[in-house]
């Protein structure tokens, strides 16, 4: 219910939109290049809670028995650094180069420079940089010391899944704005984003986000890729984003979005995350695969629009029957149905229907005001079909040469008319097998009538054509009367039935695992979360 409602979905990068397998492309040493394979090897091996990162170096680079550490200050997506401090080796630190290179005091300027432009070189490629450094100084407190020494560049990369840009082209599609947001360089979430489909022309230092909730509001509404969140940001922005009447869910697979996934509307973790992400998450994708969610999504509009199609037909039979009881108690006339007659238009106008409604596709967001909407549509139309019946039972039972028969059977006319009017309504479009879904129920309704065999069955007794006449006009009354009642409530701004008429029509059962082909280079539309103009 929550996935049919949302309209922001907030993705983080690593294990999201790539497979979160972390490998070493390569090692760009700066200065004098030993000790780098070592470091790296042993800095791996000191982490008991090893990361993506940590662990790719484990596979890159082999443990080093002489590099006995002393201290070590673990990775936090706050500082975005880890160090370790050996015995004989100095002080090692592992972290973002744009953390890092201020305050690496023994580094040429020129040196600097040229480490600069290459970290945003790799990043722009949509690679993940992080910088090895060298220290002299004993590991002691939460801040590096000001003599680092840059050794080394590690690239690292992460494959993009297969199907992200089809799942991104999806919910661009569905009217859901997609928001990535990473711990990593701006560039690189960016670099990973367009090859996934998304195209942000710039994106946003989180950095330079601003702490004003009205604020960072408008940040959030106008850009798509963010880069360098911290885990306090990430839950600042699902907050931003709620407070602006949106419905968000989180997706993340590591300790730093709990905070985020705890406070969205719908938390999503991916099943090879960790504990606390799937401990706190209200869905846990089990196969690990981000291309499962739109199956979800369409799963759970699915159910809620059709739930609200179906709950409106039953509503509607209560409400007529209730003003049907109390009319004819008041007027004091014989109840105007045999169970047999409310058994055959209850099936062709409710039962069967709702059958059939509620298994249908339906990719409209669901929103909120379900039973408001329900009441505001189903007690004008019981209404509505209480008067017509009543009318139409009263005036012939009126006429003294109409037997009792003749004006239940009238009464059934009338009502089934209007059961087939408020179907049409709530079936639309009125196009491929809706269309024949009403056709169907009005023609076995006529099969009735004309085949004496189940005209006797179901009690019903012709009145004279004069009177079938009258239940036609009686139905056309009580169409108009619908229409002019939805016209009022919408004028009026009240909650309607909410009915697209552009929704899916081609039902084949298995329409909803079919995504829709990736956008090569979208429009900036696909970046704000709608479906671009050009079907190319």
């Amino acid at each position: 219910e929550g996935l049919a409602r949302v309209d922001i979905l907030c993705l983080d990068k690593t294990g999201t939109l790539t497979e979160g397998s972390i490998v070493v492309q390569s090692v760009e040493t700066i200065g004098e290049a030993e000790g780098v394979p070592e470091a790296l090897g042993a800095i791996a091996a000191a982490d008991p809670s090893p990361n993506a990162t940590a662990l790719a170096l484990r596979d890159a680079f082999v443990a080093q028995p002489g590099w006995q550490a002393t201290g070590a200050i673990p990775f936090s997506s706050a500082r975005k650094w880890s160090a370790v401090g050996f015995t004989e080796q100095g002080t090692w630190f592992l972290g973002a180069p744009d953390v890092l290179l201020p305050i690496a005091g023994n580094a040429d300027g020129d040196v600097m420079a040229t480490v600069r432009e290459r970290v945003e070189e790799q990043a722009q490629a949509g690679r993940r940089v992080v910088l090895l450094a060298q220290s002299a100084t004993v590991l002691n407190g939460d801040s590096p010391p000001a003599d680092l020494t840059p050794r080394a560049l590690v690239l690292l990369e992460d494959k993009i899944r297969s199907d992200a840009a089809q799942t991104l082209a999806y919910f661009a599609a569905q009217g859901v704005t997609i928001k990535v947001i990473s711990g990593d360089h701006p560039a690189t979430v960016a670099a990973v984003a367009r090859r996934a489909g998304l195209w942000d022309e710039e994106p946003v230092d989180a950095r330079t986000l601003p702490e004003d909730p009205d604020r960072l509001g408008v940040v959030l509404e106008a850009s798509t890729v963010f880069g360098r969140v911290t885990p306090h940001q990430k839950r600042a922005m699902v907050k931003a984003m709620q407070d602006r009447g949106h419905v968000v869910a989180m997706t993340g697979d590591g300790v730093n979005d709990v905070l985020a996934l705890k406070d969205a509307d719908i938390g999503i973790a991916m099943g090879t995350g960790s504990s606390a992400t799937r401990a706190v998450a209200q869905l846990v994708l089990l196969d690990n695969r981000f291309a499962t969610l739109p199956n979800a999504v369409a799963e759970g509009r699915r159910v809620i629009n059709n739930l609200e199609r179906v709950a409106n037909l039953f509503v509607t039979k209560t409400v007529y029957s209730m003003m049907l009881a109390i009319a004819v108690g008041i007027a004091v006339l014989p109840f105007p149905f045999l169970p047999r007659h409310l058994t055959l238009v209850g099936s062709l106008t409710i039962g069967i229907p709702a059958f059939f409604l509620a298994l249908a596709p339906s990719d409209r967001r669901a929103k909120p005001g379900f039973v408001k909407r329900v009441l505001v549509f189903a007690v004008p139309a019981g209404i509505t079909a209480a008067a017509a019946t009543f009318t139409g039972y009263a005036v012939t039972r009126l006429e003294e040469d109409i037997s009792l028969e003749e004006a239940r059977t009238t009464a059934a006319l009338v009502l089934m008319g209007v059961g087939l009017v408020i179907l049409a309504r709530l079936a639309r479009p009125l196009t491929g097998w809706r269309r024949v879904l009403v056709l169907s129920m009005f023609a076995a309704f006529v099969a009735v009538l004309v085949l004496p065999p189940l005209r006797d069955f179901f009690d019903l007794d012709m009145p004279p054509a004069i009177v079938v006449f009258a239940c036609i006009g009686l139905t056309s009354l009580a169409d108009q009367a619908l229409r002019v009642e939805e016209m009022v409530l919408r004028h009026y701004g009240f909650p309607v039935l909410d009915i697209d008429e552009d929704e899916e029509e081609d039902w084949d059962g298995d329409d909803r695992d079919e995504l829709p082909p990736p956008v090569p280079n979208p429009p900036a539309s696909v970046a704000s979360g709608r479906a671009p103009t050009d079907p190319t």
